[in-house]
């Protein structure tokens, strides 16, 4: 993959394939209360709550297993992991409440997943793993779009303000009227866009996955009951008898 080289505005480098990307500066801390409240006629799977790492987590926060993804929402590997290994985490584990689905985003590819993620999260905790769900399926379209861009515009893009960065670089992969057409309004977008508290938790997020997990090789990365997983368990092949393994 071709990539940005450089974001100016968070002092950040983005790097191509989905492995570890430099660690950035730092930014203000976010908290959050749990709720666990599954509502009429649904399953835990329709409860979610923002953590205080700044991720979201599908399902009962008291969970005996807590599975954390590290993910990218331009990697494709992690996209294989929502296609081929989300529904059946969700059916099989999360629904009955024995396990939570924690998605913690990682900035592998530097502006372009600043940009989805704030578009992602744009809607609060109830519009996230939706939007989530359709980057990933149309993630060859606008990350495309990204790829495909003349070097002199993507120069353009870096060195403009930082509340107009994101902006345009979401704009760049159209992604503003992809979210606009899914029931997120582009002024809305562009106000999450430019919202610099909203880039800086992104920043803080990836400072504190390479803090607490130091080995972290790339996405996508899972963690069981605050354990990193080895390599080996990052497909749902190798996951799910792990997952099993911590139920028992």
């Amino acid at each position: 993959m071709k990539f940005i080289a450089s974001l100016s505005a968070l002092a950040l480098l983005a790097v191509g394939g989905c492995k570890q990307a430099p660690e950035p500066v730092a930014a203000p801390e976010t908290t959050n209360t749990m709720t666990a409240t599954i509502p009429p006629g649904g399953t835990w799977a329709d409860v979610v709550n923002q953590t205080p790492a700044n991720g979201y987590l599908m399902g009962n926060p008291d969970a005996k297993v807590k599975l954390i993804e590290i993910a990218s929402l331009s990697c494709p590997f992690c996209k294989q992991f929502e296609e081929n290994g989300v529904p059946q985490l969700v059916d099989k584990y999360v629904k009955t409440g024995q396990v939570s689905f924690e998605f913690r985003p990682y900035l592998i590819h530097g502006p372009i997943d600043v940009a989805a993620n704030l578009i992602a999260r744009c809607n609060g905790p109830a519009g996230f793993f939706p939007m989530a769900r359709a980057l990933y399926k149309d993630q060859a379209v606008w990350v495309g779009k990204v790829e495909a861009a003349p070097q002199a515009k993507l120069a353009e893009i870096q060195n403009l303000p930082p509340d107009r960065a994101f902006v345009a670089m979401a704009d760049l992969a159209g992604l503003q009227a992809f979210a606009a057409a899914r029931g997120l309004p582009r002024a809305k977008s562009a106000q999450c866009l430019a919202d610099q508290q909203m880039v800086a938790a992104e920043v803080q997020t990836m400072n504190d996955v390479n803090t607490e997990f130091p080995e972290f090789k790339g996405t996508p990365s899972f963690v069981i009951n605050g354990q990193l997983l080895p390599r080996e368990a990052s497909n749902w092949a190798g996951l799910e008898p792990l997952l099993q393994a911590a139920l028992r």
